[in-house]
């Protein structure tokens, strides 16, 4: 089990019921950066990966 997993079965957990829209994750992502500057690369992988889903095997 990789450490993330405990935050990402947290969030399943807590707000695994609710429906989001993909605007609502952009500025939550926005908000964790401007809070963690540190992460700005990792939240950068993460939504360029989202936003190609299966097209980019990168």
């Amino acid at each position: 089990m990789y450490f993330t997993d405990r935050g990402i079965e947290e969030l399943e957990k807590r707000r695994g019921d609710e429906t989001v829209t993909l605007g609502w994750l952009g500025e939550e992502l926005r908000t964790f950066v401007d809070l963690h500057p540190e992460f700005e690369d990792a939240v950068e992988r993460l939504a360029t990966w989202l936003a190609r889903g299966e097209d980019d095997d990168d």
